[in-house]
């Protein structure tokens, strides 16, 4: 039997396909196989797919290949530019009439609308789907998921979403993608706000863990604390989302709107590639701050 749209989705017949396994891709596409889902990996470097085949994934040998033998494929990938090359040019050609392509990178709104507009000449469907919530929210399926496309086809993937965390139906295609541009426009301010707050708490000879303890209940307390406070004082740098991403994503949000905040932001983050940081974990823009006061501390 077929798992393709509108077929319910079943783990017993859903053949699911899945490029992008890095730290959050690879997290994901782990809970959907623990979930019982058939999942087949396409990745550049097959040894890298080594704890996911061993979990019970499959190896697709090409991204082609992989599209013609799934119901839906995921793409969690790095830049428009990938996203442009991957899901346009390689995936969409070799689906099968509706199949559902489920886009999780953080992309521009105006490409997205461009792949759901060529799947539908297809037959298919496509829905951009960016996350928030880091590699925590990632392994433990606390995603915020972003949703945009048709509606109907967004409730249909709910029994695959649920697994990787909550999802909000944002609207038309590339709505999704706006909406998780607005998202990072707000976590960046957090970041550096916490960044900066740290830096101060440290100069003025407070216990930096007594004071996000204190703070954390009141309006300074943010999700951004909660997940990065104690990485910025343990010097844990390892990245859920790189640095670099943190660029695109807040460049993306400046054109044709007036946003002081976030351009400094973005400088903030791209003073991070600078330094040689881009590939670290966004919770690094507290070296930044650090370095601006004479202060950077090794790690």
């Amino acid at each position: 039997m077929s798992g393709h749209y509108p077929d319910p989705i079943d783990p017993t017949r859903t053949r699911i396909g899945w490029i992008g396994i890095g730290v959050m891709g690879g997290a994901m596409a782990a809970r959907l196989i623990s979930a019982g889902f058939s999942v087949c990996i396409y990745a550049r470097t097959p040894s890298k797919a080594a704890h996911l085949i061993s979990l019970g994934a499959s190896l697709a040998a090409s991204p082609a290949d992989l599209a013609a033998s799934s119901d839906v494929v995921f793409t969690m990938i790095g830049h428009p530019s990938d996203v442009r090359a991957v899901v346009l040019h390689t995936l969409l050609p070799s689906l099968n009439p509706n199949t559902v392509l489920i886009d999780h990178t953080s992309s521009h709104p105006a490409l997205a609308r461009l792949i759901h507009d060529s799947a539908a000449e297809r037959r298919c469907h496509s829905v951009d789907a960016p996350v928030s919530g880091g590699d925590v929210g990632a392994r433990e399926g606390r995603l915020a998921i972003f949703a945009g496309g048709e509606g109907p086809v967004v409730r249909w993937l709910k029994p695959l979403l649920d697994v990787l965390g909550r999802v909000s139906y944002m609207g038309s295609a590339g709505k999704g993608q706006s909406c998780k541009i607005a998202n990072q426009i707000s976590v960046g301010g957090n970041l550096v706000g916490l960044s900066e707050g740290l830096v101060f708490a440290g100069k003025a000879g407070l216990e930096k863990r007594k004071f996000l303890e204190a703070v954390r209940g009141g309006a300074a307390g943010s999700a951004a604390m909660e997940l990065f406070g104690e990485r910025m004082i343990g010097r844990d740098f390892r990245a859920g989302g790189f640095a670099e991403y943190m660029v695109k994503d807040l460049g993306m949000g400046l054109g044709g709107v007036v946003l002081p905040g976030a351009a400094l932001w973005k400088e903030m983050f791209a003073a991070m590639v600078a330094n040689g940081d881009g590939k670290l974990g966004t919770q690094g823009v507290v070296k930044v701050i650090e370095r601006i006061n004479g202060l950077e501390l090794e790690g």
